[in-house]
């Protein structure tokens, strides 16, 4: 990716206090930030040039969203791995990945794909409940 220049705008997928000190770093940089978040009146609403409010699939409002930002990130890992896939569809450059989305939400996927990549794991097993 290359360097955004100043004046860009930031989105980020979540609302809440970590999306809150993003977005108040970035406007030291010189950036904008827009929220995309399902929860109205978040934290991160406060401090943001522009906040969307719809569901995390609603697949209209993301792409009015992809429009808006230069680029776009995730404040914490929950976010839905085909929100982000939706953005690119959309033409919008977004880090993390899907897959590495997927992956974050899935403690024995993360576990195991660190462990196959050479990253020391404590011992894990997966466990099912019916």
């Amino acid at each position: 990716m290359t360097p955004l220049p100043p004046g860009s705008t930031i989105g980020i997928l979540g609302g809440g206090q970590l999306g809150r000190m993003l977005s108040q770093a970035a406007a030291r940089l010189g950036f904008d930030v827009c929220i995309f978040t399902d929860e109205p009146d978040g934290p991160a609403s406060r401090v943001s040039a522009k906040t969307y409010v719809a569901n995390y699939l609603d697949r209209a409002a993301l792409a009015d969203f992809a429009r808006r930002a230069h680029v776009v990130t995730t404040e914490f890992e929950n976010v839905p791995a085909d929100t982000a896939q939706a953005l690119i569809d959309a033409g919008a450059r977004v880090a993390p990945s899907p897959k590495a989305l997927a992956v974050a939400q899935d403690r024995f996927d993360e576990k195991s794909f660190f462990a196959a990549t050479g990253i020391a794991t404590p011992p894990f097993a997966a466990v099912r409940c019916e």
